[in-house]
C-alpha cells in the first residue's frame, strides 16, 4: 500500500568541486538501561588527512584518516556516521525488543505485547525453516484460480492490501491543492527493480542487475515446484511484462515537479479511463471509505496498466502475481529462499553477507510497530532536556532565516512576505509524538512469522485507507521515534526530527555550539530550507500547491539553481557516472541553504560570550565545518553508489560536504582559503539562494 507519493524531503546525503586531493508507558513493559556504548566523537583527529589542505578537498581533509582506516561491514553496502549512530541505536533497541519477547505473553493484548511476540516469532528462525512454504499455500492457490479480468483485480486489491503492490501503488494522500482534505491517490508501480531506469538503461552494469533479476525469479519459481524450463520462460514473461510498465513510467527527475504527478479526477472518470483496473471494485475490496475524487498521478502509466490488464494473458499475470508474493514473503522463509533473495540484492548492494537476523527483525518490527517500539526506545535516549535544547535549536535558526529572507536583495516584498508567512507557520516536531498510535485492533500471535508479518502489512492499509475522506491528522507522525533521519513535508509544512537522529556526535547536549550547529543545526536548516527548495517553494503556507511567487522573482530563483544544479552535474560520482544534477537538486539547495542558516545561528549564539578558545587546535568556525563534513562520511561499495546516483535525490557525502561549502565565504574566511583554490568557486559561479 503506497502511504506516500510526494517524498519528504529526507536527510541523508549531498555533493561538491573536482579537487587534488586523492583518497587516501501504562501499558509498556519496564524499560532497560541502554547498553555501555562508547560515545562517537564528533570531531577526533584521528579522522582528519592533515597531508590534504583544507582549501583544496576539505572532504578529505576532514575524513581522509577516517576513510583509510574503515572497513564496510561485510553485511551492508555502505558505511559512515549514520550507519554508526542507527547502529548504537539498535543496540538499544535490541534490548527493549528482548525484554518485551520474554514478557509478551504476560502482556498479550497491549501494544508492548505484540511487540514483544511479533519480535519473538520473527527470531524464531527454526519455525521458519520447518514451515518453509507452506504458510504460502492458500494465497498460491487462490492466485493460480484465477480464471478471468474480475478474479485478477479481486487478487490484485488482495495482495496490495497485503503490501505487495502489483501493477500499480495507491494510498491516501494530502490533497495537493486542498490541504486540509485527504484523498486516494493511484500511481504507478508494480516494478521488481528500484526504478524505471534499470529497464531502460543499456549500459553494462544495469544489464548485470537485469541478469539477476531474472535468475532470481527463476530460482524463486522453482522453489516454489517449476521445471527450470519453466522458470525461465514464466522470467521472461515478467521481465517483459515489467519492461512495458516501466517504459510507461515517468522518471525520477520528471516527478520532482508537483504538477506533474497532481491530476485530480472523479472516480468515473477514473474507471472510464483505466477500466480493466476495475478500481470501484477494489474500493469495495479493500472497505475504503467512499471515494468521490482521487489523484491519478501518472494518468499515460495507469492507461497502460489497464491495457496490460485486458490484453495480457491469464496466465502471464498468475505468474507475475505468483513471483511479487513470493518475494515479499521470502526474507521470512527458510533459508533456501532467504539465501536466493539475497543473491538479486547482492548485485544492487554489494553486501558480502546477509545482516544479522536480529537486525532484520529488528528493523521489520519497527517498520510494523514503530511507535509501540519507539515509546520504549525514547524512555532511554531521549530526556525532556535533550528535547528543550533541540527546539531553542530550531527556534534560533527560524529567527536567523526569517532575518535572512527580509533582507534578500533579489526577491521583491511581495514574494517576501508569502515566504515569511509560510516560514512563520512552519510546524516543528522533535523526538516522538505528543499522542502514540494504537495497534488495538492488529491480531499478531504464535504462528508461522510470515503471516505476522502479512498480518502488520494490511493492519497499515487500512489504517491508511481510512484516512480518506477524513481531515488531514497534522499531529501524525511519518517517521518511526528511532529513525536516523529527518524531513520536511510541503503538504504539512513541517519540518520532523526523530529522537534516532537526536544523538551523537550529529546532537550532543554535551558538546560545544560549533559541533551542534554544525551537525544537527545545519540538518535543521537543511529541512527548513526544503520548505523554499525547487519542490518546497510551489507549495504555501497551509501546504497548498500554489504559485504564489512573482514571475520576475521565480526568474531569478530559476537562474541561481541552475548554477547548483549545474554544479553538481559536473561531478562524477563513480567510473564515468556523474551525480544527477536535476535529480538532486532540492537536497543541494537545502544543504547549501541549511549551511549557511546554521553557521549564521552558530555566530548568534555566541553574542554575549567571551571568545571561545581553540579546541584540539580548531576554532569554532572550524570545528563547525569539520563537524558538518564528519556527519557525512561515508564508504560505499560500486553496486551501491550506482544505485544511488539512479535513484537517491541526495549526493554522494563528498560532494554533500565539498559542493556547498566551496560556495561559502564562511568557509574560506575560516580556513584562509584563497581565490583559485579548488575549495573556493569562482566569484561567477557562485550559488547563493537563501
Amino acid at each position: 500500500m503506497m502511504t506516500r507519493l510526494v517524498r519528504d524531503a529526507a536527510l541523508l546525503s549531498l555533493g561538491a568541486l573536482l579537487v587534488a586531493c586523492s583518497p587516501s508507558k501504562p501499558e509498556a513493559a519496564p524499560a532497560p538501561k541502554p547498553p555501555v556504548i562508547s560515545p562517537i566523537k564528533a570531531i577526533d583527529r584521528a579522522n582528519l588527512d592533515t597531508t590534504c589542505a583544507p582549501c583544496k578537498d576539505f572532504y578529505q581533509f576532514a575524513n581522509g584518516g577516517w576513510m583509510k582506516a574503515t572497513t564496510i561491514p561485510a553485511a551492508y553496502s555502505r558505511w559512515g556516521t549514520l550507519n554508526e549512530v542507527n547502529d548504537r541505536n539498535q543496540a538499544v533497541l535490541r534490548q527493549v525488543l528482548d525484554a518485551a519477547a520474554k514478557g509478551a505473553s504476560e502482556l498479550p493484548r497491549t501494544n508492548i505485547g505484540k511487540v514483544g511476540t511479533f519480535y519473538a516469532t520473527c527470531m524464531d528462525s527454526a519455525a521458519s525453516q520447518a514451515a518453509g512454504a507452506k504458510p504460502l499455500a492458500s494465497e498460491l492457490e487462490r492466485i493460480a484460480r484465477i480464471k478471468d479480468l474480475k478474479g485478477l483485480q479481486d487478487e490484485i486489491a488482495w495482495l496490495h492490501l497485503m503490501g505487495v503492490n502489483v501493477v500499480f501503488g495507491e494510498g491516501a494522500v494530502q490533497d495537493f491543492k486542498s490541504s486540509t482534505e485527504t484523498i486516494l491517490i493511484v500511481a504507478q508501480g508494480g516494478l521488481g527493480l528500484p526504478d524505471r531506469d534499470y529497464y531502460t538503461r543499456q549500459d553494462s552494469a544495469t544489464a548485470k542487475v537485469r541478469a539477476a533479476y531474472i535468475a532470481s525469479i527463476e530460482r524463486i519459481a522453482q522453489l516454489l515446484g517449476d521445471t527450470p524450463e519453466a522458470a525461465h520462460m514464466g522470467a521472461t514473461k515478467i521481465m517483459a511484462m515489467e519492461s512495458a510498465l516501466a517504459q510507461a513510467s515517468m522518471s525520477q527527475v520528471a516527478m520532482r515537479d508537483p504538477s506533474a504527478i497532481y491530476h485530480k479526477m472523479s472516480l468515473a472518470a477514473f474507471d472510464s479511463m483505466a477500466p480493466n483496473i476495475g478500481l470501484t471494485r477494489m474500493l469495495v475490496a479493500w472497505g475504503a471509505p467512499p471515494v468521490k475524487d482521487l489523484d491519478a498521478a501518472q494518468p499515460e502509466f495507469l492507461k497502460t496498466a489497464s491495457e496490460m490488464l485486458g490484453s495480457v494473458p491469464l496466465e502471464d499475470w498468475r505468474t507475475y502475481l505468483r513471483w511479487h508474493y513470493a518475494r515479499a514473503a521470502a526474507p521470512w522463509l527458510d533459508s533456501s529462499f532467504v539465501n536466493a533473495q539475497f543473491r538479486f540484492a547482492q548485485s544492487l548492494t554489494g553486501a558480502k553477507e546477509l545482516l544479522p537476523r536480529w537486525k532484520r527483525c529488528l528493523a521489520t518490527t519497527d517498520a510494523a510497530m514503530g511507535e509501540a517500539v519507539g515509546e520504549a526506545y525514547v524512555e532511554v535516549t531521549f530526556s525532556p532536556e535533550a528535547k528543550a535544547r533541540a527546539l531553542a535549536m530550531v527556534t534560533n535558526m527560524e529567527k536567523v532565516l526569517h532575518g535572512r529572507i527580509d533582507s534578500l536583495a533579489w526577491m521583491s516584498p511581495a514574494t517576501r512576505a508569502q515566504a515569511i508567512t509560510k516560514l512563520d507557520a512552519f510546524v516543528n516536531k522533535i523526538g516522538y509524538p505528543d499522542k502514540w498510535r494504537d495497534y488495538g485492533s492488529l491480531v499478531i500471535s504464535e504462528r508461522p512469522f510470515v503471516i505476522n508479518f502479512f498480518a502488520s502489512q494490511v493492519f497499515e492499509s487500512h489504517r491508511d485507507l481510512a484516512k480518506i475522506g477524513k481531515p488531514v491528522d497534522r499531529l501524525e507522525w511519518r517517521m518511526t521515534p528511532p529513525t536516523v533521519n529527518a524531513s520536511y513535508n510541503p503538504l504539512l509544512n513541517e519540518v520532523s526530527f526523530p529522537a534516532g537522529i537526536l544523538q551523537p556526535p550529529i546532537f550532543d547536549p554535551n558538546a560545544d555550539d560549533a559541533v551542534n550547529y554544525g551537525g544537527i543545526g545545519a540538518a535543521i536548516g537543511h529541512e527548513m530550507t526544503h520548505g523554499f527548495d525547487d519542490e518546497g517553494r510551489q507549495f504555501d503556507a497551509q501546504g497548498n500547491l500554489r504559485d504564489w511567487w512573482t514571475e520576475q522573482d521565480a526568474t531569478e530563483y530559476k537562474r541561481r539553481s541552475k548554477l547548483v544544479e549545474e554544479q553538481f552535474d559536473a561531478y562524477i560520482g563513480i567510473d564515468t557516472m556523474h551525480v544527477n544534477g536535476k535529480l538532486t537538486l532540492g537536497e543541494n539547495i537545502a544543504d547549501l541553504g541549511g549551511l549557511k542558516i546554521a553557521y549564521a545561528a552558530y555566530m548568534l549564539s555566541q553574542q554575549g560570550k567571551p571568545a571561545a578558545a581553540p579546541i584540539d587546535g580548531f576554532t569554532g568556525p572550524q570545528r563547525f565545518f569539520l563537524a558538518w563534513a564528519q556527519v557525512w562520511r561515508q564508504l560505499y561499495r560500486p553496486e551501491a553508489r550506482r544505485r544511488q546516483l539512479l535513484t537517491d535525490p541526495h549526493s554522494p557525502g563528498n560532494w554533500r560536504v565539498n559542493g556547498p561549502l566551496s560556495n561559502l565565504p564562511e568557509f574560506r574566511a575560516a580556513f584562509s582559503c584563497k581565490a583559485g583554490d579548488a575549495m573556493v568557486r569562482p566569484d561567477s559561479l557562485q550559488a547563493q539562494i537563501w
